[in-house]
């Protein structure tokens, strides 16, 4: 001890630093930030000496020449002679911090992995595929739209690819075809971004070996490990570079990111990793995922930066190690007072309390915000379409065959690439050229024009993707034929009917929509300033998940609203991944509504053709809506003549427009592939495509001959001319239409389509609502059974946010009650601190939420609680936290969520009760007959901490209500409003109360006014996973993991937040 030290270090311990510079010096400085902080705090207790080696030293001179220490700190780094270091250590024997022979293990992934399966830690299923040289064939490795197989091992989309190189950081994330598809690429930071979507790459790389490994769902948050010792662990958490690629940094240029408390399992696994790889110093990746975590990357030699708190504990728990191995003799007790003089800087705490609404409550104390759940309809779509039509053709019929496995009765589906762009290659050589081959019967012009639509369908965009298109193929007649072995019989389809439905896709203007409403919410739907919602969500106090229906315009909707809500940048598909979890049963379907449905509307149809209304005794002039069929036009029966001639008319100048275009395909191959519009690339724009609007192009990737088809089946299905009768089922779509081209296609300068939108919307606004029941009961039985699950969740989301902040309320009663537990706690610190058994996550548990209360569709070990660590976080309640739950759907949920709020008090076992909505909105409500794109109910809860627990007025209800998307500019036809003509985007209306002001709805009494209509909390089945390449939609709660969200900060944010 203290050869190496001189005269002036004699009886010290040397501290040698045998490292690359460009790894520890900053700018002119010896050292890096964190590495200079904790070595000074090391040579500040006077015991050390610290000793740098350099490059020069390292890379020129002999290991005998090397000068000598007691202790080494030495790690891998691009250059760094290890095998030199290896050799250096043997001579000299130092104590090494991390040992040098280990280090070799963590440039290869593949050895890393079997490290950690060795000692037990938990990694992501992965497989290796290992190549001697590139593009090598592998008999073992296959690779499908949706997948690859590694030894039997598939992993569908979304996989991750690992370059088996450690030094490599070229990560790819394969995205499935169901979300759009495309790559992204994860790497070193580069500037403000950390990754890159590629949407038009879709197969993995064959240039070397590789891991592929399942895509794990952690709710968009990466979490980073840093050990010191086996016995100390610090961890933080970064929004991940898989959602949008964007570093966020704070003033100073630093990554933005949090400290989190470790479960008591992970703080085993830190300790493990540690052992595993002898690694003192050493920081990993940590994935959270479904309440299990896993490692996926070790570093080896890393520091926190930035922390203050976690410089000074490494500086102790370093010191205890050098004392223990060099110096057993002498006392590791930490003095009294540290002998270094650094103040951690204490930024401005802030406080999650505001007045509920902005406004007081009616009981004059301050509330704070518990939960906020929002049901919302997607956005603007293109109108939904369907093509029917019976097919004999060998080709087609071999093509269901082939996807069903041969069954001649069964019904096939075609969806995946591969098999829609097997039926294109057979529609394209079944479509006669126009003029040419076809005979003059009806039938066979009417078959081969439905031909054409399919193949102009299967060509819209170039490309195919699964959420907008998908063909069923039905059997409808069958013939025994002879085996191709001569032996028997066998059954063989002859007939079929093929169904292709597509449309409804997500506009630009859909999207922009959505985007600006979550940005819309990310402003005011949240108490404080304009960023109230980043600050409290990147203090780790927002739990949010987001669920959306099976429908891919509900989805991209989703994604889109996320972005604008949380601030992100970049393409919808990683984020419809990594932040929108599918729950099709709750979200989809009518089947369970569907004879009342269609009860209502024959009954619908009888009031329509006959005039007559039944008037119940309790509609009044007060209470219109409470007559069947409240809100149809009194002369509806004289409009609809009026719309099927407009409709005729606007479609005979659609088929002009149409012909034309036939006319120009006629002149080309009927092989060539029409790519007029890249549809992926347009789910990531928000404007309009200026080029195909100034060549008199139809908006969007519809053609003309599409466009055509489209009025051509309306006009043909409003009204059966041989059985001279009205279908008002259509009525709705014929709206749906008209309010499309008038909106997106304007400049197609279509005459009398602004009349049509009149006379359609006049029948419309009383169609559509009474399609979910013609008078009040019955839309609220409607309401129910489409419903009810949705209502079981949100009062669960509601039960579950009470009982958290009840827990947390009890909690805070307690220690107030027990003033000495502070300085229990406080002696207790510093017996802990005197024995030096640092632990930092075991300081202080956090009670702050209560584990029995969990949402009841989720599976309890899977709910883990991770929460922001208090003792680094300057947050003055860190165990208050803000319960979001954001549900898309389509119109149909609006609807029967709507109905059920505004008539529940109708039904039998609330007679008396009064109702959730007043008298002025449900007047309001009345005259709002649409519920447009982007409609959405607001259910906010508030606790008003200054009552009692047990007293019902503890948690207020706010209910809000908008009704979406502003049509009066196409009312008006008001060409100077400005995004109406340069963006084709209608604006959307803010929230408007359903309470009058001065009221005050309990948690107690809206659980009482809705429980009759919900599915009850036990019924709840548990969660499944689905299998296939959708498999990453886990079932509702699996995928967005409590608490684990990714970090949205405002580009323009300062250290207070503001």
């Amino acid at each position: 001890m203290g050869e190496g030290g001189g005269e002036e270090g004699y009886g010290k311990i040397i501290v040698g630093v045998c490292v690359m510079e460009k790894k520890v010096k900053c700018g002119s400085e010896a050292f890096s930030a964190p590495m200079r902080q904790i070595l000074d705090r090391i040579k500040a207790f006077g015991e050390f000496e610290i000793l740098y080696f350099g490059d020069k030293v390292i890379l020129e001179d002999p290991i005998e020449s090397w000068p000598l220490c007691d202790c080494l700190i030495a790690f891998y780094s691009s250059g760094f002679p290890l095998d030199k270091a290896e050799a250096y250590a043997d001579l000299r024997k130092p104590f090494l911090v991390n040992e040098l022979e280990p280090q070799h293990l963590l440039h290869d992934r593949r050895k890393v992995y079997e490290r950690l399966k060795m000692f037990g830690i938990s990694v992501p299923r992965y497989a290796l595929v290992n190549r001697e040289a590139p593009y090598q064939e592998l008999d073992y490795f296959s690779e499908d739209e949706d997948y690859v197989e590694v030894h039997g091992n598939r992993f569908w989309k979304p996989f991750v690819e690992k370059p088996v190189d450690g030094d490599d950081h070229s990560i790819m994330i394969y995205y499935p075809s169901s979300a759009g598809g495309g790559m992204k690429e994860l790497f070193r930071k580069v500037g403000n971004r950390s990754s890159e979507f590629h949407p038009e790459v879709r197969r993995v790389r064959r240039e070397g070996s590789y891991i592929y490994e399942e895509f794990m769902p952690t709710g968009g948050t990466d979490v980073k490990v840093y050990t010191v010792g086996p016995e100390y662990a610090h961890a933080e958490a970064r929004k991940s570079p898989v959602v949008d690629g964007v570093v966020m940094r704070n003033p100073d240029g630093k990554e933005i990111r949090y400290p989190v408390l470790l479960t008591p399992n992970e703080k085993q696994m830190a300790r493990e990793v540690c052992i595993a790889f002898r690694q003192a110093v050493c920081g990993f990746d940590l994935l959270r995922s479904e309440g299990s975590s896993y490692v996926c990357d070790v570093n080896g030699w890393s520091f926190v930066k930035n922390s203050y708190k976690y410089y000074d504990d490494a500086a102790c728990v370093l010191r205890k190690m050098f004392l223990e191995a060099k110096a057993p003799h002498l006392s590791s007790v930490i003095p009294p007072t540290l002998p270094w003089k650094v103040n951690e800087p204490t930024l401005p705490s802030e406080r999650l309390t505001r007045q509920g609404s902005g406004v007081i409550g009616s009981f004059g104390q301050s509330e704070e915000l518990r939960c906020v759940i929002v049901v919302i309809r997607h956005g603007d779509r293109t109108p939904k379409q369907k093509v029917k039509l019976k097919v004999t053709e060998e080709k087609l019929l071999n093509l269901m065959l082939k996807y069903n496995g041969g069954r001649p009765r069964t019904e096939t589906k075609l969806k995946s690439a591969v098999e829609l762009q097997d039926l294109l290659d057979a529609t394209r050589m079944l479509v006669p050229r126009p003029g040419v081959g076809s005979d003059n019967e009806a039938e066979d012009l009417e078959h081969a024009e439905k031909l054409r639509q399919v193949k102009a369908v299967l060509e819209e965009g170039g490309h195919f993707s699964g959420i907008y298109r998908k063909v069923q193929l039905k059997p409808l007649k069958w013939v025994k034929v002879q085996k191709s072995n001569g032996e028997g019989e066998e059954e063989r389809p002859v007939e079929a009917l093929m169904v292709l439905k597509y449309g409804g896709v997500l506009t630009h203007a859909g999207r922009k929509q959505a985007e600006e409403l979550g940005r819309y919410f990310r402003n005011n739907m949240y108490p404080g300033e304009g960023t109230g919602l980043l600050r409290l969500h990147s203090t780790y106090r927002h739990d949010l998940k987001i669920y959306s229906s099976d429908e891919g315009r509900v989805q991209m909707s989703a994604a889109a609203f996320a972005k604008g809500l949380l601030d992100l940048e970049g393409q919808l598909t990683p984020i419809l991944v990594s932040l929108v979890s599918k729950d099709s049963s709750m979200l989809d379907g009518l089947e369970n509504a569907s004879i009342e449905m269609v009860e209502a509307k024959a009954r619908l149809n009888e009031i329509i053709t006959s005039g007559v209304r039944t008037t119940h005794s309790n509609v009044t002039s007060e209470c219109p809506w409470m007559a069947d069929g409240a809100g149809l036009p009194s002369n509806a029966s004289e409009l609809l003549p009026k719309l099927v001639t407009l409709t005729k008319k606007v479609t005979e100048q659609v088929r002009i427009l149409a012909k034309d275009e036939d006319e120009n395909l006629a002149e080309t191959s009927p092989y060539d592939v029409i790519l007029p519009y890249d549809q992926a690339k347009a789910l990531g724009k928000t404007n309009i495509d200026i080029d195909r609007i100034a060549a008199g192009l139809p908006c969007g990737s519809e053609g003309f001959l599409l466009m055509f088809a489209r009025w051509k089946k309306l006009a043909r299905d409003l009204y059966n001319e041989r059985k001279e009768r009205f279908d008002i089922t259509q009525i709705p779509d014929v709206y749906d239409s008209c309010k499309y081209d008038l909106l997106h296609n304007a400049h197609l300068n279509l005459e009398d389509l602004d009349e049509l939108f009149k006379v359609a919307q006049l029948l419309a606004d009383g169609v559509i609502p009474n399609e979910y029941g013609i008078n009040p009961k019955q839309k609220l039985k409607i309401g129910s059974k489409i419903a009810r699950r949705l209502l079981g969740k949100i009062l669960i989301d509601l039960r579950n946010t009470r009982e958290e902040a009840l827990h947390v309320a009890d909690l805070k009663s307690n220690q107030d009650n027990c003033p000495n537990s502070a300085k229990a706690a406080k002696a207790a610190n510093q017996e802990f601190r005197q024995h030096f058994s640092i632990k930092i996550d075991d300081m202080r548990r956090s009670h702050s939420t209560s584990e029995m209360s969990i949402d009841q569709d989720d599976n309890d070990n899977k709910e883990t609680k991770y929460r922001l660590d208090p003792k680094y976080a300057n947050v003055m309640t860190p165990e208050r936290h803000v319960r979001t739950r954001l549900y898309f759907t389509s119109e149909s949920h609006i609807h029967s969520l709507m109905n059920v709020i505004r008539y529940c008090n109708l039904d039998e076992s609330l007679q008396g009760e009064a109702g959730l909505v007043s008298r002025n909105a449900l007047q309001h409500l009345y005259k709002t007959k649409e519920l447009d794109y982007m409609s959405h109910i607001v259910i906010r809860m508030f606790e008003n901490t200054e009552v009692a627990l047990e007293d019902p007025r503890r948690f207020r209800i706010e209910l809000t209500f908008s009704h979406g998307a502003d049509s009066s500019p196409l009312e008006r036809n008001d060409d100077s409003d400005a995004s109406l003509k340069q963006e084709h985007t209608l604006p959307i209306m803010g929230p408007e109360r359903l309470q009058d002001v001065a009221s005050y709805l309990t948690l107690e009494k809206m659980e009482k006014m809705i429980r009759p209509f919900a599915m009850p909390a036990e019924d709840f089945p548990p969660p499944t996973t689905p299998a296939g390449f959708s498999g990453y939609f886990l079932r509702s709660a699996l995928v967005l993991e409590r608490l684990v969200n990714l970090w949205p900060f405002h580009k323009n944010a300062h250290t207070n937040g503001k």
